[in-house]
């Protein structure tokens, strides 16, 4: 069982992200997820730098394994570049680099102005941009001419020794057969031990990683008041995510999210019970690993508390 740290590029700037990193491997996590975004959710999370200059950036400053959580390699970016990126960061990480992926959202994908396909066209897109990517790490000349991606004599010269797995995100069951099929491994932020049985039992066993958010603070209000003016938007049910085009959309749905929802359902402040029993019960629904990103300004604090506190305890 490893547990990680989840940088979130959406709030913290190119430097935060370093720090949190460093501190995360100093106080005893075992890996780290980092998102990747071109919008945060909300102006008032305020950042969203290029993630593969931030890998690049942490391969030089720590250790710990790296996944991205999740790449949408079909819309804003082509396939083939996520191919050579992803590529260079195995390199930089020395082999410690997991590809995670998803079919993404058009919060960052509307950006160059094309139409956001549905979401089975946008498995379909998925599951060829990841064929891509595999051809492409053989270091073979690729040419091809896909139903949504070609390409013309590429090939990519700078390979890591073998070719990082690649983690899929999904939710729902359409997505989870595809995971399940194209897939190293899954990926998902809910503890929801259906999920993980469903991609584990179609995938034959392969692994699966957990991502939850926590909001430490001195006191739980207070914990509430930053998840709450900073990730109002993780309380929008259904397809919302995937469907509203821009941070002012997120904005104006969040305004239907009360505080006490938010309170229901983060772990906020300092409670150390608390925080063990969350990730307690993504172990119990069958991850293999469990990824813990903070909300707000605490985050020294959070991370130091969950090596001396938390980790100790789940690892027992």
């Amino acid at each position: 069982m490893r547990f990680g740290y989840f940088l979130s590029s959406e709030e913290y700037s190119p430097a935060e992200i370093v720090e949190q990193a460093v501190a995360a491997e100093r106080a005893g996590f075992d890996a780290l997820w980092i998102s990747d975004h071109y919008h945060p959710w909300n102006d008032e999370q305020g950042h969203s730098p290029f993630v593969w200059g931030l890998i690049g950036a942490i391969s030089q400053a720590c250790s710990l394994p790296v996944t991205t959580a999740v790449t949408c390699p079909t819309v804003r970016i082509h396939p083939a570049v996520i191919a050579q990126a992803a590529a260079t960061a195995a390199v930089q990480l020395e082999g410690r680099f997991v590809l995670g992926v998803g079919s993404g959202e058009a919060l960052n994908e509307h950006i160059l102005g094309g139409p956001w396909p549905s979401a089975d066209v946008r498995l379909e897109m998925l599951e060829e941009a990841v064929d891509l990517i595999r051809e492409l790490w053989s270091g073979e000349v690729v040419t091809r001419q896909g139903k949504h991606y070609k390409t013309d004599t590429a090939r990519l010269y700078t390979l890591p020794d073998q070719p990082p797995p690649i983690y899929v995100s999904a939710f729902g069951p359409k997505a989870l057969k595809v995971a399940a099929r194209i897939g190293d491994g899954f990926i998902n932020t809910q503890d929801d031990a259906d999920a993980v049985a469903s991609f584990k039992e179609k995938s034959g066993g392969k692994p699966a990683q957990g991502g939850v958010k926590v909001s430490w603070a001195e006191t739980e209000d207070e914990g509430v008041d930053i998840a709450h003016r900073l990730w109002a938007n993780a309380g929008l049910p259904g397809e919302l995510a995937q469907v509203l085009p821009s941070p002012q959309h997120f904005e104006q749905a969040s305004q239907l999210v009360t505080k006490e929802s938010t309170a229901d359902s983060i772990v906020a402040g300092s409670d150390v019970d608390r925080h063990v029993r969350q990730l307690q019960d993504y172990v119990d629904a069958g991850y293999d690993e469990v990824y813990v990103a903070n909300m707000g300004p605490h985050y020294v604090a959070m991370i130091e508390a969950y090596g001396r506190d938390v980790l100790p305890r789940l690892r027992d």
